[in-house]
């Protein structure tokens, strides 16, 4: 069952490094889908059973592992939210360096802005195709940060 991992291309730790952006977006999205969840949890009162048994005081309930819960998800929000930032203000440096515009608008479409292949052909008015051999170019002239190979 042990599977030898071959290392990674150095176009596929460019990858890894310029789709980590849009893990963030996506962490983001689904701690707010979570907070959205936890407050309806907590507006929205159970079904109650009507069988006839009693079920306790019937009262408000304890609050406070609803506060804390909320108070973790707020606290990991904002985490996210800074992360975020800083992936984009460090994958958008590296992309500006880049001297060709196209190979800079295909990167930052795809990774930062996170639009398929066929909206980038749309927005850049070129055929598919030809983003795909941009883009092939744009990640032979990227070059990842000291940081991040040094953690590879």
């Amino acid at each position: 069952m042990d599977e030898e991992q071959k290392p990674m291309s150095e176009n596929d730790r460019k990858k890894e490094y310029l789709r980590s952006y849009r893990q963030h977006v996506r962490r983001i999205h689904r701690i707010n889908a979570e907070i959205a969840e936890l407050r309806e949890m907590k507006v929205t009162p159970g079904a109650k059973a009507n069988d006839g048994m009693p079920h306790g005081s019937g009262g408000q309930g304890d609050l406070s592992g609803y506060a804390a819960d909320l108070d973790e998800m707020i606290r990991e929000l904002i985490d996210e939210r800074y992360l975020r930032i800083k992936t984009y203000q460090q994958i958008a440096k590296q992309i500006k360096k880049l001297r060709s515009e196209n190979e800079k608008d295909v990167l930052f479409y795809k990774y930062i802005s996170g639009l398929d292949w066929w909206e980038i052909a749309e927005k850049m008015h070129f055929s598919e195709r030809w983003i795909y051999k941009i883009h092939g170019r744009a990640l032979a002239h990227f070059e990842l940060p000291k940081e991040f190979i040094e953690v590879q």
